[in-house]
């Protein structure tokens, strides 16, 4: 199942999500002991039963041997924010920088502009090359551990200052963690959300009117192509009462991205229309669109993702960064984060 922005620009999906695009029910089984969902109300109901797990979230499952205290979960995302907003109003890195592979180019370049006045090696935490190694990670949270920077370090983010001012090992350990995954997860959102964006918009990326209305093209996106695209519950008694499908030991997986593409939600669900959010006041209210999370259970940061990807796809197309893949359909891999694959260059 392709999306239909043109015939010679489309994209392939791994075989497991196309498996699951080929799904006709809102409530199916995966396997015997995990059921799939994608009804709109059946979703809601899940999530309200029971809180999140903390095993459940990406950012702030347990670290360092405990789990992640509430007060230094509010202090990162506050942190966050603030670094993240202060970054988007400072001039962005060279263009060259977004050339190549994306979303990782987008991810690197994000980054950099971001988090690059943080001192070494607290810099290194979210570098690609650092984080693909299991070993280098291991050896750059020592490090950081027992060097956070010198006290006077001019610029330095404020994730970067809730590891230098941790108080005792443990809580800079997991300050060490939080900045890894909080940077990480922002940064990889985003760029996919860019990516996913600039493959959708293909050609008609330089038309005046579809830069006028970027908001709505990133809202689209965020449609067809989530990089959030599964939420996973553990299971248990809370859900067993919600649907004869599901019993006590099923895991319960959530599909925003079938949600996203049913006809009972959307018209022409498949073709991309950014068009379908003009005079759209709160995108988040509509019915059967979940980007984010349902109230409750919402990403931490989902302030912070429509601005940023906003900017990162403004300077994209402001230096004329073009899709440069000898094939017409690009490949969306099996991944946690939904995002297409291409070839990018910057335009001279």
């Amino acid at each position: 199942m392709t999306t239909a922005t043109a015939p010679s620009h489309s994209i392939v999906f791994a075989p497991r999500i196309q498996d699951l695009l080929a799904t006709t029910g809102k409530v199916f089984r995966i396997d015997p002991a995990k059921v799939g969902v994608a009804d709109s109300r059946l979703m809601a109901e899940i999530v309200a039963a029971r809180p999140v797990l903390s095993t459940e979230r990406s950012v702030y499952k347990p670290a360092a041997g405990a789990d992640i205290p509430h007060d230094s979960a509010t202090r990162t995302i506050r942190a966050l924010g603030q670094d993240a907003m202060a970054g988007i109003r400072t001039p962005p890195p060279p263009a060259r920088a977004m050339a190549g592979p994306w979303p990782y180019a987008g991810t690197s370049y994000l980054r950099r502009w971001l988090f690059s006045t943080d001192p070494l090696p607290v810099s290194l935490l979210s570098k690609r090359g650092v984080t693909r190694s299991d070993a280098l990670s291991r050896l750059v949270d020592r490090a950081v551990t027992v060097w956070p920077g010198s006290a006077d370090q001019d610029g330095r983010t404020a994730l970067a200052g809730l590891i230098h001012d941790a108080d005792d090992p443990l809580e800079r350990k997991q300050a060490v963690a939080m900045y890894r995954r909080a940077t990480a997860t922002l940064c990889d959102g985003v760029a996919a959300l860019a990516g996913n964006a600039l493959w959708l918009m293909g050609p008609d990326r330089d038309r005046p009117e579809a830069r006028a209305g970027l908001t709505a093209v990133l809202w689209e996106t965020l449609r067809l192509l989530p990089p959030a695209w599964m939420l996973y519950r553990n299971g248990g008694a809370a859900y067993a009462g919600l649907h004869p499908e599901i019993r006590p030991e099923d895991d319960v997986a959530l599909f925003p991205l079938l949600m996203h593409r049913h006809r009972d939600y959307w018209a022409d669900p498949l073709e991309f229309r950014p068009e379908r959010w003009d005079g759209v006041a709160d995108p988040e209210r509509t019915p059967g669109f979940m980007p984010f999370g349902f109230d409750g259970a919402r990403c931490w940061a989902k302030h912070l993702v429509v601005p940023l990807a906003e900017r990162l796809l403004t300077a994209a197309l402001d230096n004329r960064l073009v899709v440069h893949t000898p094939q017409p359909q690009a490949q969306v891999p099996l991944r946690s984060l939904l995002s297409v694959r291409f070839e990018a260059r910057v335009g001279t």
